[in-house]
């Protein structure tokens, strides 16, 4: 694992942003791992190890997450900076092509990159999200983002985010202290917060908050697409699955039982079953 960092430029000048790379530098294979909303390119590490056999594998922090740095402005954290960021990053790989995976927010920026001209995403797997998220969902996430978390201990953080991300479904022990570690950073006064910038909630700010319809960008993708879907999972509803499967890319399937938003990407079903995915001729 090599840590590497490299510049993105915004309405409101330069920041600098950080990725993971795993594997040999020189394969000819690419594989972006681009993580969900509050989260960290560390969530990648055992994927990266294991799909590192066959791909360089880039785990990147997106902007006000992880060791990316924190934006001046609030407002411009969004999309449309994001995807600036993304294009960025492929760039500074020097690379034609890739495939990606995303986790929720990782999937949506997954999916607009893929529905554009001349597109370099070969192959698309998008982690329990899709073009139409039901408002309930946002508005949970909303009031998640709207709370600032300190805690005294490491192990107050873990309590905290076997809570808040059981739907991620069942982890052994160390899973949760890895995660307690890769999601929090301790301040000057020793206490620990979670490693993302406060800020990155402006846009669920905003009211009202509706039913978010991407359609158009799905219908516009044309990489063989993978979706996996936690069961029960209040983001990527059944209904909108089945039509993923049936329209744009209509990609292929995989339902993860028992887990809710979103599939940790942490077990070896879940990491075999992408894997395979990615490797199929």
């Amino acid at each position: 694992m090599r840590s590497r960092f490299y510049q993105g430029l915004g309405p409101h000048g330069f920041h600098r942003l950080h990725y993971l790379e795993w594997g040999v530098h020189d394969n000819p294979r690419t594989l972006v791992c681009v993580h969900g909303l509050t989260r960290n390119a560390r969530d990648f590490d055992r994927f990266a190890q294991v799909l590192a056999e066959h791909y360089r594998v880039i785990c990147v922090d997106v902007a006000g997450r992880g060791l990316s740095d924190r934006l001046a402005l609030a407002e411009d954290y969004g999309y449309p900076l994001y995807l600036q960021d993304m294009a960025a990053l492929l760039a500074r790989l020097d690379v034609e092509q890739c495939d990606w995976i995303g986790t929720s927010m990782g999937g949506l920026i997954g999916m607009m990159l893929a529905a554009q001209p001349g597109t370099p995403i070969r192959r698309l797997v998008v982690n329990d999200v899709g073009p139409f998220i039901p408002e309930a969902a946002l508005r949970r996430i909303g009031e998640y983002l709207r709370k600032r978390y300190t805690f005294e201990t490491l192990e107050q953080a873990e309590a905290h985010l076997r809570v808040v991300h059981a739907p991620f479904g069942p982890l052994s022990d160390a899973q949760w202290r890895d995660m307690a570690r890769n999601s929090t950073v301790e301040g000057e006064d020793g206490h620990f917060r979670m490693n993302y910038d406060p800020a990155i909630a402006a846009p669920f700010k905003v009211e009202p908050i509706t039913d978010v319809d991407l359609w158009p960008v799905w219908d516009a993708i044309h990489a063989p697409t993978l979706v996996l879907h936690g069961e029960q999972s209040d983001l990527l509803l059944a209904h909108t699955c089945t039509e993923m499967g049936q329209r744009g890319p209509t990609a292929d399937i995989i339902h993860v039982p028992g887990v809710g938003h979103a599939p940790a990407l942490l077990d070896k079903p879940q990491i075999d079953a992408v894997r395979d995915w990615l490797l199929a001729p």
